[in-house]
């Protein structure tokens, strides 16, 4: 497998892993029909625009690394109590 592939493929390093997988899944089941997968698209968007944020503020505050690895992220997610996406 490729370097990029590998990275992209990575938890720790992709946050928005599982909402890729789940989008890309439902281009497969519907003949690549972009509008019936839409919502999947906007959950995505929406991932990536969250855990941009939080890396912007991590970076601004001088926190390292600047995205939280994987277990870093389901604490943030578990204190919001909810899915922010």
């Amino acid at each position: 497998m490729p370097l990029v592939t590998r990275k992209l493929r990575d938890p720790d390093i992709n946050p928005c892993l599982s909402e890729s997988d789940a989008s890309t899944r439902c281009m497969d089941e519907n003949n690549y029909d972009r509008e019936r997968c839409s919502t999947y698209f906007l959950k995505y968007k929406s991932c990536r625009k969250f855990w941009n944020s939080v890396m912007i503020w991590r970076r601004q505050n001088g926190v390292m690394p600047s995205m939280p690895t994987a277990a870093e992220r389901d604490e943030i997610l578990g204190a919001l109590g909810k899915m922010p996406y």
